[in-house]
């Protein structure tokens, strides 16, 4: 694999119990590239995403990250890796302020950049106060402020920005959008939207890539087919 390369995926296989959830999927992103992935519910979108994340282990095929084979040396990028799921990983009974403050020290970041983050994302009138507290849209940037904490090489986004209306959508970009700089794995539902700012587009249907093409080539009908 080439250093210029962030994923180097071939035949990657991964099944629950008797159930393929991925089967035999191989790709190739550049370091800096957005791959955006569609799929119904159940696709394999999301365990696509806890594989890079090294999350779960493949059962077969082979995968790189960040020029680390999974899953031997997932822990040799673990800390390169944000992962921002459906499940938004932050304490409820703690503040958005200690919440960030954890991760910071898991991470070794220091309280500048939780500080700046919070004013990024406007939350800073909110920040003393226990996350259960928030509207789902609060919860998201704080989700989205502790995915980009230790400034990751690789974005792993389960349709980041569910829950976002159009002015906290603004607010995230620049930390998880495409000008953020970084190599972004991106799921969504939105086939036209979806494909804006991607590189190159992935379709998967009962765990099986039935569409591999660049963005660019790609029509909004032929995602469409996929939810049928």
């Amino acid at each position: 694999m080439g250093a210029t390369t962030a994923i180097e995926l071939e035949g990657l296989t991964r099944r629950y119990g008797e159930r393929v959830a991925l089967a035999d999927l191989t790709l190739s992103l550049p370091a800096g590239a957005t791959l955006v992935v569609f799929g119904p519910n159940g696709a394999g979108k999301t365990t696509l995403l806890r594989v890079l994340a090294t999350l779960l282990r493949p059962h077969a095929g082979t995968a790189r990250i960040l020029g680390s084979a999974l899953p031997d040396e997932g822990w040799q990028v673990r800390g390169r890796i944000g992962l921002l799921s459906h499940a938004p990983l932050l304490y409820r009974d703690l503040t958005g302020r200690e919440n960030l403050e954890f991760h910071a020290q898991l991470h070794r970041v220091g309280p500048e950049r939780v500080r700046e983050l919070l004013e990024r994302v406007r939350l800073v009138a909110r920040a003393e106060d226990k996350v259960h507290t928030y509207s789902r849209g609060m919860v998201q940037r704080l989700a989205v402020c502790r995915a980009v904490l230790h400034d990751p090489e690789l974005l792993l986004l389960d349709e980041p920005l569910a829950n976002l209306d159009p002015a906290a959508a603004e607010l995230v970009e620049p930390l998880i959008g495409r000008t953020s700089g970084r190599t972004r794995v991106v799921t969504s539902h939105d086939p036209a939207g979806g494909l804006v700012g991607a590189d190159v587009a992935l379709g998967l249907r009962g765990g099986r890539p039935e569409l591999l093409a660049p963005a660019s080539d790609v029509q909004v009908a032929s995602i469409g087919a996929l939810y049928r």
